[in-house]
């Protein structure tokens, strides 16, 4: 009887050793799908570290090298247009015609003052030599001769001034027709025929060179500086820097340019120097007025440690980065930054070549967080040392 009772007694004892245990297994997968529930969904990337160039870069503006206003040089009614606005024209081109009746009357008109001065002076040398022959005779005084040869003096100072009246008349009569001075692209600004023109005071129509043309840019006097140890940018060679230009739809241009003017003062509104660079533009496609991303090159950084911008956080004057730590929980590490390359800091100390970086996910995520981590490479985030796209994407916004 006892015996069966210890047999009961046990076969219930295990049973409920069996429960427990099952519990006890149960409670310990409950805690491990609890602790990953809670962990932070985060992507992640290794720190680089590689020889660095740097480079800064700057907002400018395409600007015309050569733009000059055509204004006519004689006043008249535009009577016709040769071109139109947004044409191409070479140096000689003829543009504009300007009502010319008034001017071919005063040609002719001059024609016909000179025709009677030169009759006048060369009736008055006629008079001139029968009267040295009289005189050789005796036949009249010394005195008469005198007087004659000024009436001839007279007679052909007039002459040459209508000869030069002619001469300018003439002139005005052939800047009726109104030629290009330049080669060049005209703007949109040209006047319509029936417009009034006044001589040295109505623009017809603007015209820019459009190879080469300038694009503009200010630097701060920190970068200037920076700039005297790499470039002399006042002794008029800086060819050295090489410079580049990224257009607002993020593609960059094919052609490099070079730094040809900087200006003798900063100015005084801003604090900065303003500095042009020369880009060749055989295709046309730089126009004056449209932005672009300036790129100039600087030095080489060795083994520099790189971080993507989006990584580091800022609070007040403090720069961090969290780095994924023991156990996958997240580490904040204070970090040293210094220049910016293309979607990258360059930081000079606080973390080191081993270390990995939470890129993506770090909204609200606090030091000691558990920590589900998903690998990214450089490629995948679209991170380059040559531009930032996020800038390219709000600078083509702009």
């Amino acid at each position: 009887m006892f015996s069966k009772k210890m047999k009961a007694g046990g076969g219930l004892l295990l049973v409920v050793l069996i429960a427990v245990g099952a519990l006890a297994i149960g409670g310990c997968g409950s805690k491990k799908q609890q602790a990953a529930a809670g962990a932070s969904q985060v992507k992640a990337m290794q720190v680089l570290q590689q020889d660095t160039p740097l480079s800064y870069e700057y907002a400018g503006q395409v600007k015309g090298k050569n733009e000059v206003k055509v204004q006519p040089r004689v006043s008249g009614t535009v009577v016709e247009k040769y071109v139109t606005g947004g044409q191409f024209v070479t140096a000689g081109q003829p543009l504009y015609k300007l009502d010319s009746r008034q001017y071919e009357s005063a040609v002719l008109s001059a024609q016909a003052t000179l025709a009677q001065s030169e009759a006048s002076l060369n009736n008055a040398q006629i008079d001139l030599q029968r009267d040295q022959q009289l005189l050789e005779s005796a036949a009249i005084s010394e005195q008469t001769v005198t007087t004659q040869q000024s009436n001839v003096n007279q007679y052909a100072a007039v002459a040459a001034a209508n000869q030069a009246l002619l001469k300018k008349s003439q002139e005005n009569l052939d800047d009726t027709v109104v030629y290009a001075p330049m080669s060049g692209r005209l703007n949109v600004d040209d006047v319509a025929v029936g417009t009034y023109a006044t001589a040295g005071q109505t623009a017809l129509v603007t015209i820019g060179s459009v190879d080469p043309v300038f694009v503009q840019f200010s630097i701060s006097e920190t970068e200037y500086l920076k700039f005297m140890n790499l470039h002399d940018l006042n002794s008029g060679s800086m060819d050295s820097a090489i410079v580049s230009i990224t257009l607002s739809n993020g593609e960059e241009y094919p052609v490099q340019g070079k730094l040809v003017q900087a200006d003798r003062a900063l100015s005084e509104n801003t604090g900065t120097l303003t500095v042009k660079a020369l880009f060749g533009n055989p295709n046309g496609i730089l126009l004056p007025g449209m932005f672009a991303r300036v790129k100039l090159g600087g030095e080489m950084i060795p083994n520099a440690i790189l971080v993507p911008q989006r990584a580091v956080q800022q609070l007040l004057d403090k720069s961090f980065v969290i780095v994924v730590g023991p156990d996958n929980k997240s580490v904040s590490k204070p970090v040293t930054l210094g220049d910016k390359v293309g979607s990258y800091y360059i930081i000079k100390d606080g973390i080191s070549a081993d270390d990995v970086v939470v890129v993506e996910g770090l909204t609200n995520l606090q030091e000691g967080k558990d920590l589900n981590v998903t690998m990214v490479t450089p490629e995948d985030m679209d991170f380059s040392l040559t531009s930032d796209p996020t800038d390219m994407a709000a600078a083509s916004q702009s």
